[in-house]
């Protein structure tokens, strides 16, 4: 799709980088295929904030999506390529040949008017789904189920996809974009291909207005607030109180594992590389 930039006639234009959806479906979604979608605010079911700096932005549609890929051995057309302001990737509508219709996650380079279908052994092409077993390794897939039937988990952001690598016995090993490598039962469903809108990494929103609209409030920081209200707070001039970074509570901002235990945590080959810490 490629990158859109303004003249600067304001400060805010002046560094504004979107993605130019010139090409996307202009209008409404299918109404079926949409469902209601309250903003919680960062609000928990007690009415506690849980989540800081979140609320209000602007109204939107929940568009359902299909993870599962069920229409087995049923083909699908493209009908159009659609915007979803609740995922950074895009979404194709497919109608079928038994007239239903159904949004997936739009690969990458997947046309309008192409063909798809889902079931084994079917043809290695982008947009068709299929057990890992049937896909030969070093193929880029998305949307890949953890559980058989569960519905794909992984790899579902923009331009983000998984290598599939090889087997053992009744596990695909898999290789995540964060480095990880894993196993994961061959039975599971893969989509060949990678998610569209790879651009989206290189946006810039170039005002804060545009972080409003997306429900994302202003973040005071942590030494400017008083000693009361958080550990880096107070000091004469500017001073982080001779401590390494903490939130509100106290608990370490520099890489302080949090992750709990998963049961799947036993097919893990190798963990995801760490990150460098400035």
């Amino acid at each position: 799709m490629g990158l859109k930039t303004y003249k600067p006639y304001t400060k805010s234009t002046r560094t504004t980088i979107i993605v130019d959806r010139k090409d996307i479906w202009k209008g409404p979604p299918i109404k079926s295929l949409t469902r209601g979608k309250v903003s919680s605010g960062g609000r928990n079911n007690l009415g506690r904030v849980t989540s800081r700096s979140r609320g209000s932005g602007h109204k939107k549609r929940y568009r359902i999506i299909d993870f599962f890929r069920n229409k087995i051995d049923i083909k699908g057309k493209v009908e159009r390529i659609e915007y979803d302001p609740n995922r950074t990737s895009y979404i194709a509508l497919i109608k079928y040949e038994d007239n239903t219709q159904n949004y997936i996650i739009c690969p990458a380079n997947l046309k309008i008017g192409d063909t798809i279908v889902s079931g084994k052994a079917k043809e290695i092409k982008v947009g068709n789904a299929m057990p890992l077993r049937d896909i030969p390794p070093g193929t880029l897939i998305h949307n890949v189920e953890l559980i058989e039937g569960n519905g794909g988990k992984l790899a579902r952001s923009a331009g983000s996809s998984v290598t599939l690598s090889g087997f053992d016995d009744e596990h695909a090993i898999i290789k995540l974009s964060s480095g990880e490598t894993r196993k994961v039962r061959a039975a599971c469903k893969g989509t060949i291909g990678s998610v569209s809108n790879a651009d989206q990494k290189n946006i810039q929103i170039g005002k804060a207005g545009r972080n409003r609209w997306k429900g994302r409030r202003p973040m005071v920081r942590g030494v400017a607030k008083n000693p009361v209200d958080h550990p880096h707070g107070g000091g004469e001039g500017k001073t982080s109180g001779g401590r390494n970074p903490v939130s509100p509570w106290g608990q370490s901002a520099k890489g302080l594992k949090t992750r709990k235990p998963k049961r799947s945590d036993q097919y893990i080959i190798s963990r995801r590389k760490k990150r460098n810490k400035a």
